[in-house]
């Protein structure tokens, strides 16, 4: 008892000593370097000017206020942490707007959490008991403690004021969050992001100087006179499948002598494929990727695509084709209300969707009913619209690979070797296993109904399903050995890229870099649709030599994917690292250059400019 009391009345540090602890863990787990006696110099500071408050305006139940400013911190450490574990960057005040989603993707959430994690709490309960502890056992006895003077407390509070700012300014500048967040501290960053955004993003560029010839000399686009497959599938239907956490290397893989995915390979043995292609969604995942493919933009810094950017007048897909007479709808059987998509299916300009309401919730797999009801629902449903005189567009959006991959056992489909069994490669492969069973049966209904030769049918990952930072030593190496070659981010954001079209594509493996937001182009170029009056940041694929895509959220702002791989900035340009795809060794001088990073980050600004300048939406 009597080392109770003793702790009691050195609060100052020993609450210093347990947020120590608590941010050494926090940078053991976000930062490759891991913490340092800098690390101390950065965060301590802010710890204390918190405490010299606590001491100047809380003349009683000091002990009450040290304890929710200590819960307080760690449940900010811990929020990066977990963050960090999915998305790969420091989280800051901006997710607030999607805490409702951590209940709604509970399971994905948990997944991510090692155990040792949780011993960041245990202080938490200590605390809590000591005063009732105190107060039944030690009736009488009074801690008389001993207050810090003021003159001492002003010293302080302005040493550390000072010791926050000298880290924090001198990193401002910094492109890189994730850089900036280990120079200045994690405490220094995230106060810093609360008051600096609006002041560090680049300023807007007014609608008048955004025109697409400036958009393509950015991009390196080439004008060009007569383009190839102009119009060649004109009056087709349109079919675009996006399928859930669906990554490249997946395809001819084989796991103990079973094929992973072997309706994707036949297709890609059959069709185009594009090797290099990539994902380029942002804090909003699966829904950022139907915005991007649908409006040739990129996803905003700070948030979902489906927060703000869809309340404006947004170019789409669905529009250009509605104004050729497409009939269009979108499929995805969970609840419309996620990410909004109340809001982004009408901003998109569909014509109708159909969800959880239509689809029920039977063979319920992650957020709704399987790949399996998906596919079998939907297709009558297309064979209704492809009675019209009128060709439709389709965009069908799976879902029952969805992060954590908790396939119910009756699903699986293949035996996993002993070395994979339990883990999250594991998972994930047995859950890509079963989506490609029933992808097999959607496409078989697509040629026996005729839709096949009669659509564009387009197939491509909606985001990465294997986070390199999730990883533990013993997945990475198990990676290695799949691929042959080290996991990193070049592999993690390439996704599939496949291209049907009756007439027109053939076997062949493409290696022209494409995104997302490239498929647009692609698409109205393919139908014979012009684009001069739609602002579009993608390219024709068809069409197009060298691709600059910068990336967002799960990258620190400046990276870029380029025909090589991707790059990832340091503080700047200079200090910045490439990536080379499929784990090659790049040649000195040909990853990326500092022109690319550049008109990289220039692109993002007009795509930001020109979606704030757009006319808000009329609600219906």
């Amino acid at each position: 008892m009597n080392l109770l009391i003793k702790l009691s009345n050195r609060r100052f540090i020993v609450f210093t000593l347990i947020l120590m602890l608590k941010c050494c863990l926090a940078w053991f787990v976000v930062f490759e370097n891991g913490p340092s006696m800098a690390t101390m110099l950065t965060e301590i500071p802010f710890f204390w000017v918190v405490f010299c408050l606590i001491e100047w305006f809380a003349p009683k139940r000091k002990l009450l206020y040290y304890t929710i400013a200590n819960l307080l911190f760690t449940l900010l450490y811990f929020t990066v942490l977990m963050y960090y574990k999915y998305y790969g960057v420091i989280v800051t005040y901006h997710a607030l707007n999607q805490a409702d989603k951590v209940a709604q993707v509970g399971d994905s959430t948990y997944s991510l959490m090692d155990p040792y994690y949780l011993l960041i709490f245990v202080d938490i309960l200590v605390l809590v008991f000591i005063p009732l502890w105190l107060k039944n056992r030690a009736k009488g006895i009074q801690l008389h403690l001993r207050p810090i003077s003021r003159t001492a407390l002003s010293v302080l509070f302005a040493v550390s004021v000072v010791l926050c700012f000298f880290s924090i300014w001198p990193n401002r500048a910094s492109m890189n969050e994730n850089k900036q967040a280990e120079e200045m501290g994690i405490l220094n960053y995230e106060f810093y992001t609360i008051f600096a955004d609006d002041k560090t993003d680049a300023a807007i560029v007014d609608m008048s100087e955004i025109t697409q010839e400036k958009i393509d000399r950015l991009k390196g686009v080439v004008p060009s006179g007569e383009k190839n497959y102009y119009g060649a599938a004109k009056g087709k239907n349109l079919i675009i499948i996006q399928m859930e956490s669906l990554q490249n290397f997946l395809i001819g893989l084989r796991v103990d002598g079973q094929e992973v995915m072997p309706n994707l390979t036949r297709l890609a043995g059959e069709d185009f494929r594009y090797d290099k292609f990539y994902t380029m969604v942002g804090q909003g995942t699966t829904s950022d990727a139907e915005y991007t493919v649908n409006t040739s933009l990129y996803v905003p810094k700070h948030e979902p695509a489906t927060k703000n950017n869809v309340k404006k007048d947004l170019p789409s897909l669905p529009k250009l084709l509605q104004a050729q007479g497409y009939d269009t709808a979108t499929f995805h059987t969970n609840d419309v209300k996620f990410w909004n998509r109340t809001e982004l299916y009408p901003a998109l300009g569909f014509d109708r969707y159909y969800d959880k309401s239509f689809f029920g919730d039977t063979d319920h797999i992650a957020f709704g009913s399987s790949d399996e009801v998906l596919y079998a629902k939907t297709i009558d449903e297309l064979k209704k619209m492809d009675e019209s005189d009128a060709p439709f567009y389709a965009q069908v959006i799976s879902m029952s690979a969805h992060h954590p991959y908790n396939l119910p056992e009756e699903k699986l489909r293949m035996t996993l070797p002993e070395e994979m069994q339990g883990s999250m490669i594991g998972r994930y492969i047995a859950a890509q296993n079963y989506a490609d069973y029933a992808l097999g049966a959607f496409i078989d209904d697509l040629k026996s109904s005729g839709l096949w030769d009669d659509s564009i049918v387009l197939l491509y990952g909606d985001h990465q399903g294997l986070p390199v930072y999730s990883m533990s030593a013993d997945e990475r190496a198990l990676m290695l050995e799949l691929l042959g070659h080290e996991y990193g981010y070049a592999d993690m954001f390439n996704i599939p890229f496949l291209m049907h079209v009756p007439g027109v594509t053939y076997p062949s493996v493409i290696e022209q870099t494409g995104g997302q937001v490239d498929i647009l182009p692609t698409v109205a170029n393919l139908v014979g649709v012009p684009l001069d009056d739609q602002l579009h940041f993608g390219q024709d694929l068809l069409n197009s030599g060298s691709n600059v895509l910068p990336m967002r959220h799960f990258l620190p702002t400046g990276s870029i994917v380029m025909d090589t791989g991707v790059f990832i900035p340091g503080n700047d340009y200079e200090d910045g690292t490439d990536y080379p795809f499929g784990g090659a060794e790049l040649p000195e001088g040909s990853g990326a250059s500092r022109g690319e990073y550049e008109r990289a980050l220039e692109l993002l600004n007009l795509s930001d400019s020109y979606v704030k300048q757009l006319p808000d939406r009329n609600p219906q």
